[in-house]
């Protein structure tokens, strides 16, 4: 059974509230409310309830309660202001007060229950919400070098790309890669700006200062909606302390974004590739040339890893830099072919060797399968594949992935892959014009010209070996020559712009210019056949058949054969030929 307290009315235990006064029942006899009842407040025994409307304090305040005593003796007013013993209120009454103040308790009570509903599920949302959301993806942008000191400009580029490579490691986390985020350097960009261009929830920023051997590192973690700082440090260490530094940085950074580490991933990112500092300042002066992809950035490049590794021969990025480097060359006929792949598969080999975990050395060897003939397209998938579930954020592996099934025919999954590639790293010049592949070799020329069109928005044409087939393709010889001749001023004696002004001059029926071109070529094989691939091409375009199988057999048994193509429709000419037919074979094609 239970009772009013005020007016003593029995009710049955399913009822809530008075029906005549709306006080709150209780079991037992109608007593007075105890002050443990009336939410901790003090009260005398002629003061029966208090009400607690609401609370506004903060997390960790002490709560100040806005009090109303519904007495006969005494009104605390919701301003603090007190109301003497027996003095009416608004001119009521003694006892007029008295029965107004029964009347109001229903509403009181109701306004009160209604009160605490809002602010408790209001206040549950926006705390939790706050204190549970998990950043998915961050831009790490370029460190500043305040140090007025050029040289040091490796340090704050160094810093970056470590932590870029670092936080790709954690699987719930998209991070954008270097070259997208290396084209806002030395720009004032504002946060919403590169969070839209980027399509990223946080920015870290950061300032490298070096004096002597002391290193300051300050940081901001921004959310890029808002602009609003998430969370900053400074920090203050020795130089010779930078690879400690970094590694703590990525995982204080982690728990910032609110990440949930495996035990994993707390192991990548408490790894140190290298403890020498000679050693990784060459290998990060090698990675900027190598991202440049011409002749001679290259072969720089691989001439800084060269000095790396011997700083630290156990240094299993700088053997995946170098595998890289060469391939890029190898592919590109910057050194034959045969070498390229040698080479890069050899670094690559030994990066694994060392760290068996490294998503860079996995996909450079994957590189070595699919781009040089014969390709092994499983063996190049699976390396591939490993190189993902190490570094989710790669874009080169998914790059990679993207060259592998087109090569294979598998058009529409290739477009997936190029299309993760640009997710990652949405301002790679070579992932913008190599998404045209899948399109030209399933003949869809418009399209594939309308990515190559949009590409240079980022940068210039042919930076892709296979583009010239879409301008040809689609009939625009003369614009392809302008850009090809604006191109060579650039990058002089490049074997890709040579053959591609070659295959112009093939298909606008200009023979004996093609001819020269192809003399041009073979002066620059100086007998090893590194440019048999590129002179079989203008050959097929001139329709010579069997000059463009004699070479492409040719260039097979040397080793020779790079970024080849069964579907380009450049082939079309001899696809059926029972030579052609065997050459796929040879290349690793299944037919």
């Amino acid at each position: 059974m239970k009772r009013c307290p005020d007016c003593g009315r029995d009710y049955d235990n399913t009822m809530m509230f008075c029906l005549d006064d709306g006080s709150e029942l209780l079991y037992g006899p109608a007593v007075s409310v105890p002050p443990a009842v009336a939410g901790g407040a003090l009260s005398s025994d002629d003061e029966p309830a208090t009400a607690i409307l609401h609370s506004t304090a903060a997390p960790g305040e002490a709560p100040t309660r806005a009090q109303i005593h519904m007495t006969d003796q005494t009104a605390i007013l919701p301003t603090g202001t007190e109301a003497k013993p027996q003095e009416s209120l608004g001119g009521l009454s003694e006892k007029q007060s008295f029965s107004a103040n029964r009347a109001a308790k229903p509403l009181a009570a109701l306004i009160a229950a209604v009160l605490i509903l809002v602010v408790g599920f209001f206040g549950y949302r926006y705390f939790t919400s706050v204190n549970s959301k998990q950043i998915e993806s961050i831009a790490v942008m370029p460190f500043v070098n305040d140090s007025g000191n050029a040289d040091v400009e490796y340090l704050s580029d160094g810093m970056t790309e470590t932590l870029i490579g670092s936080l790709s490691l954690l699987s719930n986390l998209k991070v954008k890669a270097r070259s997208s985020v290396f084209r806002y350097k030395g720009k004032d960009t504002d946060a919403k700006t590169i969070g839209k261009e980027l399509n990223v929830q946080a920015i870290l920023n950061g300032r490298v200062v070096q004096r002597g051997d002391q290193l300051t590192l300050t940081l901001e973690l921004i959310d890029a909606a808002t602009e609003n700082v998430i969370w900053s440090e400074r920090y203050n260490r020795k130089l010779s302390d930078v690879f400690a530094l970094q590694s703590d940085i990525a995982k204080e950074v982690s728990a910032k974004l609110s990440l949930k580490l495996s035990g994993t991933d707390k192991q990548q990112l408490a790894k140190r590739p290298t403890e020498n500092l000679k050693a990784f300042q060459y290998y990060i002066h090698g990675r900027s040339f190598a991202q440049r992809r011409t002749k001679e950035d290259l072969l720089t490049a691989i001439s800084y890893c060269d000095k790396a590794i011997a700083e630290d021969n156990n240094y299993a990025l700088a053997y995946a830099g170098l595998a890289e480097a060469y391939g890029a060359s190898g592919v590109r006929s910057y050194i034959s072919p045969a070498e390229g792949r040698r080479k890069a598969a050899e670094a690559a080999r030994k990066a694994i060797e060392i760290d068996e975990n490294l998503a860079e050395a996995h996909a450079a060897l994957a590189y070595t399968f699919v781009m040089f003939a014969p390709y092994d397209f499983s063996v190049a998938d699976r390396e591939l594949q490993r190189a993902l579930e190490i570094s989710p954020s790669s874009a080169v592996a998914h790059h990679y992935l993207g060259i592998s099934y087109a090569r294979q025919g598998r058009f529409d999954e290739s477009i997936d892959e190029y299309l993760k590639a640009r997710e990652f790293d949405p301002f790679s010049l070579i992932i913008a014009r190599a998404l045209s592949l899948p399109y030209y070799l399933k003949r869809d020329y418009p399209r594939a010209r309308e990515i190559l069109r949009q590409a240079n928005d980022i940068g210039p044409p042919f930076a892709y070996p296979a583009e010239i087939g879409v301008s040809i393709q689609n009939g625009l010889f003369d614009e392809a020559l302008a850009d090809l001749e604006t191109a060579k001023r650039e990058r002089k004696n490049d074997p890709i712009l040579i053959h591609s002004t070659g295959m112009v001059y093939a298909a606008q029926g200009r023979r004996a210019e093609a001819l020269q071109v192809i003399k041009e070529l073979e002066t620059m094989s100086a007998g090893n056949l590194s440019q048999a691939h590129f002179i079989a091409k203008i050959y097929a375009t001139l329709n010579e058949k069997d000059m463009a199988l004699n070479w492409l057999e040719k260039g097979l048994a040397a080793g020779q054969i790079g970024d080849f193509h069964k579907d380009e429709p450049l082939w079309d000419p001899i696809r059926d030929s029972p030579r052609f037919q065997n050459l796929l074979r040879r290349m690793g094609y299944n037919l």
